[in-house]
């Protein structure tokens, strides 16, 4: 479910029209509904009410402070991971007990920042890391409360570039070393192993892969505390898929009424990283329409985003719906939706039937508010767009659109 809807012709996030939006802060924008933000995660809280659990929202999805508060007030933690994801996550009042540090890569200097800070756990990917680790708490004067991440070699069935729990991906360590690598974490001096972590992909749209996966790890948990380990916690990780084409994919009762039995048998704490399903399509970017333009057989919309500004469909030629924020009734047509950036792969839409649309129409591209602006960069020399949230009938600019200044900030000339 989410809240932008048509109402005589217009579309509207919550009560606010989307074109009133684009009047007052330019394009492109980001629009973000707090009302579908809180619904989406009070689904899920309630699907899992029946477990002892911990949401952990995935700050990589949507990191705007606007977004991370409005969850912050409704009791979320934070699966983070980089050192900034921490500082945001810390900034907005997410207590350090429901932080958790994922990511193959953290750094030396994360690593004590966030064992300083308090957080609940860090999910430790290799035993280099998990060394690293040690050392670091040592010097910190702590101990580090970990899980390891483990890879159930699990075909997600998802694009690619997103699974990451099979055997050749660069996550984790395979089920059959894990548990020689906990008995070496838990002869560590600096280290006291917590739990169990998986994350076997993103934009899942079966809950077979995560009965599969969760069974295996259920049964890991079950034989790491026969041999003496207090296992608290298994982290199930994120990836639950969301409607782009409105096609049909399972809510939050339908993953928690599949998993509950096996995850009631471990006897821990569930550990969910959502981020996609809360914040997905409580979002959409605004955009212009620049030009009309045809090349041979093919007719093109150019408008104002780009590839810079959402990068899905151009890297992994994700389909986004596209809407007229006006709809007149107009016939439809088949045209590419790009953009002005200088690369053939720079495109909102191929081959999209839509309502036609001319030079100085606005276009919402739906399902935005994941891996949108947060994937978003400067390529071209191009400003980052501007952030709105809205609530009810009013609006409010939560990033302000980047300044020509703001591209050159902390740079230097040479002579």
């Amino acid at each position: 479910m989410h809240e932008f809807r048509y109402s005589n012709g217009e579309l509207y996030c919550e009560g606010t029209p989307l074109r009133r939006i684009a009047e007052e802060v330019g394009t492109p924008a980001y629009v973000y509904s707090r009302r579908t933000l809180r619904d989406h995660y009070r689904r899920l809280e309630e699907a899992f009410s029946g477990l002892p659990h911990l949401i952990c929202y995935s700050v990589k999805a949507n990191s705007n402070l606007a977004v991370l508060s409005t969850l912050a007030a409704d009791g979320a933690g934070a699966d983070i991971v980089s050192g900034g994801e921490l500082f945001r996550a810390l900034k907005v009042e997410i207590p350090a007990e429901k932080i958790v540090f994922a990511g193959i890569g953290k750094t030396e200097a994360e690593m004590a920042y966030a064992l300083q800070a308090g957080i609940l756990m860090f999910n430790v990917e290799s035993p280099t890391e998990l060394a690293a680790l040690d050392r670091v708490a040592g010097e910190v004067g702590g101990k580090a409360d970990i899980a390891l991440r483990v890879n159930p070699d699990v075909d997600a069935e998802t694009h690619p570039y997103v699974a990451t729990g099979l055997k050749e991906a660069k996550f984790g360590i395979s089920i059959e070393e894990a548990l020689s690598i906990y008995n070496q974490a838990a002869s560590l001096p600096h280290i006291n192993v917590v739990g169990v972590h998986q994350h076997i992909g993103s934009q899942i749209t079966r809950v077979e892969p995560f009965r599969e996966s969760l069974s295996m790890i259920r049964d890991l948990a079950k034989m790491l505390r026969g041999n003496g380990l207090d296992i608290r916690y298994i982290n199930i990780g994120g990836g639950f898929g969301i409607p782009y084409q409105k096609e049909e994919v399972p809510y939050p009762r339908d993953y928690a009424r599949a998993l509950e039995p096996i995850l009631k048998e471990s006897g821990c704490t569930v550990i969910l990283e959502t981020g996609r399903m809360i914040v997905g399509n409580a979002g959409v970017m605004m955009t212009r329409v620049l030009y009309r333009k045809r090349t041979g057989d093919k007719d093109f919309l150019v408008v104002d985003a780009a590839m810079n500004d959402l990068i899905r469909p151009s890297l992994y030629g994700s389909f986004h719906e596209i809407l007229p924020v006006r709809n007149r009734g107009r016939e439809e047509e088949t045209v590419d939706v790009v953009g002005p950036i200088c690369e053939s792969g720079d495109f909102l839409a191929r081959g999209r039937s839509m309502p036609r649309a001319e030079p100085g129409d606005l276009l919402a591209v739906m399902s935005a508010g994941a891996y949108g602006f947060s994937m978003s960069s400067n390529y071209n020399s191009r400003r980052r767009a501007a952030e709105v949230m809205v609530d009810e009938e009013r609006f409010g600019v939560v990033r302000e659109r980047e300044t020509y200044e703001d591209l050159v900030r902390g740079e230097r000339t040479w002579r």
